[in-house]
């Protein structure tokens, strides 16, 4: 099926690692021109050149999401770079768990903030788009009261809840916002791989909790992604899709 995304443009934060790297990858597979951030200057590098054969374009910038003007500045240069934006995808998440007064700011800034500040300064350019679409990437933990509870938990809950208002708001406008909440994703350097090797009771848990009896892998999610962005996805807007694998035992009315 063609997804109609071809020469379409897009914005991706945290793309050298497990699902942003994936969507990345599948976006620029399907035709589009996208620009990438990551905080660490050879990441960004190396994706670049790995992914440099796509159909798509593909551009890279080391930047710190959580800095208003370092976000909102790499925004301005990829729309320059690629002559517009039509679909922005919130990815970055500081996976700071914890109770802290710490956990809960990087928590605020990074996951949730830095949503915010994107949308907003991809704005004027969306609303210039002819297939504008924004998808945030939240979680099944801001479903359920899990491990993640404290601080990650309440601020993708948080991510959810904003994405749908924008889908209110912007609807007049042709502007499409959605929100996938995955489940446990495991890649290698990812953190389920590192709770697998420093934490294994709790893997196995959080393994056996799936009824597939895996995770998810991060091309999974990042089709979820890339078929929300897709413009035959015109009606779908204000909508959380869970990618879980039936972890979730709540139902999602």
């Amino acid at each position: 099926m063609d997804l109609q995304l071809d020469g379409l443009r897009a914005l991706v934060t945290g793309g050298t690692k497990g699902i942003g790297k994936a969507t990345v990858d599948m976006l620029a597979d399907e035709g589009v021109s996208v620009a990438f951030c990551a905080r660490t200057d050879s990441d960004v590098r190396n994706t670049v050149d790995e992914l440099a054969q796509r159909k798509g374009r593909v551009l890279g910038a080391a930047v710190d999401v959580a800095d208003r003007d370092d976000l909102t500045g790499w925004v301005e240069r990829s729309a320059d770079e690629l002559g517009g934006i039509d679909i922005v995808v919130a990815n970055v998440s500081a996976l700071a768990i914890g109770p802290t007064e710490q956990h809960w700011q990087t928590s605020f800034q990074v996951d949730l903030m830095h949503t915010v500040r994107l949308v907003e300064a991809a704005m004027p350019h969306l609303e210039r788009s002819e297939s504008p679409s924004v998808i945030a990437v939240s979680s099944v933990s801001g479903r359920e009261t899990d491990f993640a509870a404290p601080a990650y938990g309440p601020m993708k809950a948080a991510i959810v809840h904003y994405t749908h208002s924008l889908a209110c708001q912007l609807a007049g406008k042709g502007i499409r916002a959605n929100s996938v909440s995955p489940g446990n994703t495991f890649f290698p350097g990812g953190v389920w791989n590192r709770i697998e090797h420093d934490n294994p009771e709790l893997y196995r848990e959080a393994l056996a909790l799936n009824p597939t009896g895996r995770m998810a892998e991060p091309r999974e999610i990042a089709y979820a992604v890339t078929m929300l962005a897709s413009p035959l996805a015109s009606f779908i807007t204000g909508t959380n899709l869970l990618a879980d694998g039936a972890l979730s035992r709540g139902i999602q009315l």
